[in-house]
């Protein structure tokens, strides 16, 4: 699979996977990862969809942004398809890019036509004890210091801190993670816990006019995985609890992710239409 379009737009970097004329299917990565955190499942979801990755401000390859705040990013993010001139996307994101994919919802409904929410924690209080590495990380000062020694090998035991199962993590994502300063991981965790501090994700959809589909994994050290059923209060809201995975399932099960998302927007396209 080679990607056949890449762009910087709107201070984010867009990669562009599949036929052009398919179904467009935006994926949002998670806090301290880029779009190379799809990888695994581009082959699978391109064969049916124009796959849309961004990375987001200060991720990856996109520059550091004057804002992380979770409304800031996605006036950038819903600029960046307007330029595209793409509409009722399938939006899926992992973990803190299920609350940009939620607001982008919230602030921009012409442009959503489904989400998909994968081990995105429903509020602050289904946060669990972090893995030590995390804690390291986040922790300043020591953090900051270790931030700027990490080695490739540091960044991929950070990121399988966070699963349940040996993964292979791609390069674009350790080159991804390696772009991010410390200074934009801290401040894009505070706009992340602004958004949740101020109404939780359940109560949010609840909201929306929107088909929702919630993937966890069963075995999540980030966030209590029973808090997954939280989501069940969503109306018509559909949630899949994946046994012995982590955080990443993306990584972890990505046939088995893929499939549940492919059937999910398969669903959503033959749907009868609600727009005039």
């Amino acid at each position: 699979m080679n990607a056949y379009e890449a762009e910087l737009s709107h201070g984010m970097h867009v990669v562009h996977d599949g036929p052009r004329q398919a179904p467009p299917l935006l994926l949002i990565h998670g806090s301290g990862a880029s779009g190379g955190s799809w990888l695994p499942m581009i082959p699978a979801l391109a064969a049916r969809h124009h796959v849309v990755r961004i990375d987001l401000p200060g991720c990856g390859q996109s520059p550091p942004a004057t804002s992380y705040d979770v409304p800031a990013i996605v006036d950038r993010l819903a600029a960046l398809l307007d330029g595209i001139g793409l509409r009722h996307m399938a939006v899926a994101g992992h973990s803190s890019g299920g609350y940009v994919a939620t607001a982008l919802a919230e602030q921009r409904p012409d442009l959503v036509s489904s989400l998909t929410l994968i081990s995105t924690g429903p509020s602050l209080d289904a946060l669990l004890p972090q893995p030590w590495i995390l804690r390291v990380l986040l922790g300043p000062p020591v953090g900051r210091l270790v931030w700027s020694a990490r080695s490739d090998a540091w960044i991929r035991s950070g990121i399988r801190a966070t699963t349940a199962r040996a993964v292979e993590v791609p390069d674009e994502l350790v080159a991804g993670v390696r772009g991010i300063t410390y200074g934009a991981f801290r401040a894009v965790l505070r706009g992340n816990a602004a958004y949740l501090a101020e109404r939780s994700v359940p109560e949010r959809l609840a909201a929306l006019d929107v088909p929702v589909l919630v993937i966890s994994g069963g075995a999540d050290p980030r966030w209590d995985p029973s808090s997954a059923h939280r989501y069940e209060t969503v109306p018509g809201a559909r949630v899949e609890l994946l046994p012995g995975i982590g955080h990443i399932p993306l990584l972890e099960a990505p046939e088995t992710t893929g499939r549940l998302l492919l059937e999910f927007t398969a669903a959503g396209a033959d749907a009868p239409s609600s727009e005039a």
